[in-house]
């Protein structure tokens, strides 16, 4: 079935800075991660420049090229192998093609022109243009393209080619030299100006080379298949409705399919559907893609007279690539009723997206105050935006400061536990601890920390970075900061990379042991200079994207209740369950309560859980301090629909967060195509005045028998701190601490330092779940007990 076009969205960019390449047709491009790099082609004579432009700034640029710089060219071949580009061949004058291969190394923007081993008859490929030049492995694909049988480049005898060659290359840089490879079965009709894929179907492993259309006296569009193991050519058969003929059109493959856009087709054809002898030709827009896996092709947009603006308009010799799942193409030629000496280019770029973006990773805390978050997740390129929502996990029953009353989540608590003890959930760290959510209420989250290391010989490496928070009233609360300590000569100088992590620790006697939960949550930070204050990173995080910049249907879901279905990580005894992101918007029950704040009466009813809307966000971290609500909760979201737009947060309620409140958060990316599957669910807690919060500017200096360990004293309502704790993990053969970390106390005091011996050291346990680490903790303790721990993994050598 033929998809429908008005699931399609094509996005034309109208927003960019830099200098922008001239209109034409017959250039060529290639995809260095969010870089297109565009080289050749031209109109009024032949483009020499390289431009690129920045997908995600929306930048173009000219690099300051060097070394064997080629002439400009139009109809060649350009190949990109990671940060190497090669091109070869291509018109270079009127009537005059080439056989010349160069190369760039972008990494530094040098060209270089290569001389590859000729064939054993001691010839090269012929120049050419149209041709098709493809990359697979160590190895480019030379296929066709159009030859001038006269040594007059004013007098052109075209000749159509068939002929097959490979070009190894080199590692890193540089070629071996042309081979003719042996195929089997009949070869492909001599032709230009086709289009050539490389596509490894899943299931067998098998690399298939496509070629599609081109021209040979006439425009062709019929598909050959060539086998790169056997190298065996064949002509599949395929079904649904084939695209016009056509030549100077792009394909490009973007999962399992092959996309086909633009080109030249018949203006008329016959009563059978085939083009006219007496055809004029024209540009066209029309689309499809076809399925490598089941040889179908499906029409996206049909050939139409129909102008649209939110649809690309019709070309040819454009360039295409893909990012990802989304597909550019840029320029071309509207050649239609006009000669060939006065085309007329497009100067446009468009991108359209494939598919839905994928689930970004779990929303992770940066720093928790009493009524606001700093969240943030992984971003994702090629996405527009990321609608993040929340689920008030237990009432909040005043914001005048008090915690939720343990008695309104403990049915909650009762109604998890069995799917709960379905096993541990797993941590990238390694690093597990017991989640009691009867502990979850009376402990403050702690601040973002800075941390340092030195050593007593060399200067000190300062990181501001950011910990994640988890509460517990009963022991302390564990914040685990990965910290990265490269030693540098003799000097000892470190260098560090914050990665935190948040946990919660159980109370026990002697031996400390930590079980995994699902609130260990990760966070990679980069280093960031000593001026760099935690301040700063709370201020820069981006505001909301208004709706005048992203266009969506997020809020369509805002109050409506969505199923909760298992994930396929279980979790740890206590801890409740996690919940998958592809739920389905149903229709909107809530309640509100007298006082305006949301009144859940149940976290999950029959299954089902509420989502608030917290905003579209464009970078990946956001600063919560409220959600939104609908108008009147006693009208469901269809109503609503269709009186106000529900995207349009100004429209809506806003509820501010409460402390002492859990909130469950999840996070989803948008793109042209839709909102995408949301991510697994993470929650955290909002502060409750009056606990310590987390020693910060840890410093670690080692000597020859020991190892220095201070720290800052964090602040504290009472303006008093009563005493600091220190833990080290410790190897164990304990049953209790199969797969957990077991940690003994190495120091209690009032000091802000310690010392930990080489026999202590000797009984480390070496946490190797990402680099190598032994594994400390350090939490401060006043008049209403111990605040979080801050968890620090000192790196070790790999032996």
């Amino acid at each position: 079935m033929a998809a429908d076009p008005v699931q399609l969205n094509w996005r034309h960019v109208t927003s960019f800075t830099g200098p922008v390449p001239s209109s034409r047709h017959g250039h060529r491009a290639v995809v260095i991660r969010e870089l297109i790099i565009i080289f050749g082609g031209g109109n009024e004579g032949i483009a020499e420049e390289l431009h690129v432009y920045n997908t995600a700034t929306n930048q173009w640029f000219l690099p300051a090229v060097r070394g064997d710089i080629p002439p400009g060219c139009a109809a060649h071949g350009f190949v990109c192998d990671g940060t190497r580009i090669l091109v070869f061949g291509g018109m270079v004058e009127y009537g005059r093609y080439s056989n010349d291969l160069y190369e760039l190394q972008a990494s530094r923007w040098l060209w270089k022109k290569l001389k590859p081993h000729s064939l054993p008859s001691g010839s090269l490929p012929c120049p050419r243009l149209g041709h098709s030049f493809s990359l697979h492995g160590n190895k480019c694909y030379l296929f066709g393209g159009l030859a001038n049988e006269s040594e007059d480049n004013n007098n052109n005898i075209p000749r159509y080619l068939n002929d097959f060659y490979e070009l190894e290359l080199r590692q890193g840089s540089g070629v071996v030299g042309w081979n003719l490879p042996q195929t089997k079965g009949a070869p492909p009709t001599p032709r230009e100006s086709h289009s050539t894929v490389i596509y490894s179907k899943k299931d067998c492993g098998k690399s298939k080379l496509y070629i599609f259309g081109g021209m040979s006296k006439c425009r062709l569009n019929d598909l050959w298949e060539l086998d790169i193991e056997s190298m065996t050519w064949s002509s599949p058969e395929a079904k649904g409705t084939f695209p016009l003929p056509r030549s100077l059109h792009t394909a490009n493959v973007i999962g399992n399919r092959m996309y086909v856009f633009g080109g030249w087709v018949p203006q008329t054809l016959q009563g059978d559907g085939s083009p006219s002898k007496a055809s004029q030709w024209k540009c066209t827009n029309s689309f499809s893609f076809l399925d490598l896996d089941s040889m179908e092709w499906t029409t996206l947009m049909p050939e139409s007279s129909v102008d649209r603006k939110d649809w690309p308009w019709p070309r040819a010799g454009h360039c295409a690539v893909t990012i990802g799942k989304r597909l550019y193409i840029w320029s071309g030629r509207d050649g239609y009723k006009k000669a060939w000496n006065c085309q007329v280019c497009c100067k446009d770029l468009w991108y359209i997206d494939t598919e839905k973006p994928p689930p970004p990773s779990q929303v992770q805390l940066v720093l928790a105050t009493t009524n606001s978050f700093h969240v943030k997740w992984n971003e994702l390129p090629t996405v527009e935006g990321y609608l993040l929502q929340l689920s008030p996990e237990s009432p909040a029953s005043t914001c005048a400061g008090k915690p939720a009353p343990l008695s309104e989540i403990s049915a909650l608590s009762s109604s998890i536990s069995s799917t709960a003890r379905a096993g541990p959930l797993h941590s990238q760290s390694g690093l597990v601890c017991p989640q009691r959510l009867d502990e979850s209420v009376d402990s403050p989250a702690s601040p973002e920390v800075d941390i340092c290391h030195q050593n007593s010989s060399g200067p000190t490496s300062q990181v501001s970075t950011s910990m994640c928070v988890q509460h517990s009233a009963s022991d302390h609360d564990v914040v685990d900061m990965k910290v990265s300590l490269t030693e540098k000569a003799s000097t000892g100088n470190t260098e560090l990379n914050g990665k935190l992590k948040a946990s919660t620790r159980s109370k026990s006697s002697g031996l400390h042991t930590s079980s995994k939960l699902n609130d260990v949550h990760d966070l990679d930070i980069g280093i960031l200079t000593p001026e760099v204050s935690a301040s700063c990173i709370v201020s820069s995080a981006q505001s909301m994207v208004t709706q005048q910049s992203i266009k969506t249907e997020s809020s369509r879901t805002n109050g409506a209740l969505v199923r909760d279905e298992p994930s396929l990580t279980t979790l740890s005894t206590h801890s409740e369950a996690a919940f998958s992101s592809s739920e389905q918007c149903m229709s909107q029950t809530k309640s509100t309560s007298t006082n305006g704040q949301v009144g859940e009466q149940r976290a999950l009813k029959n299954g089902w859980r509420q989502w608030y809307d917290v905003g579209i966000f464009q970078s990946n971290s956001a600063v919560v301090t409220h959600f939104f609500l609908f108008p009147d909760s006693n009208e469901s979201s269809d109503n609503k629909a269709a009186d106000i737009d529900l995207s349009d947060y100004a429209m809506l309620k806003k509820h501010d967060l409460c402390p002492g409140s859990v909130y469950r958060f999840r996070v989803a990316a948008i793109n042209g195509h839709g909102i995408g599957p949301f991510s697994k669910i993470n929650q955290f807690k909002t502060c409750i005045p009056g606990f310590p919060g987390a020693p910060s500017s840890v410093k670690v200096t080692k000597s020859t028998d020991c190892v220095h360990i201070s720290w800052e004293s964090p602040s504290s309502p009472t303006g008093n701190i009563l005493e600091y704790s220190a833990y080290l993990a410790i190897r164990t053969s304990l049953p209790e601490a199969q797969n957990q970390l077991a940690f003994v106390k190495i120091y209690s005091g009032l000091e802000t330092s310690c010392t930990v011996t080489t026999s202590q050291l000797a009984n480390a346990h070496v946490d190797c779940s990402s680099r190598p680490a032994v594994v400390f903790r350090i939490s401060a303790k006043n008049e209403k007990g111990y605040g979080p721990a801050i968890q620090v993994r000192w790196l070790q050598e790999k032996t």
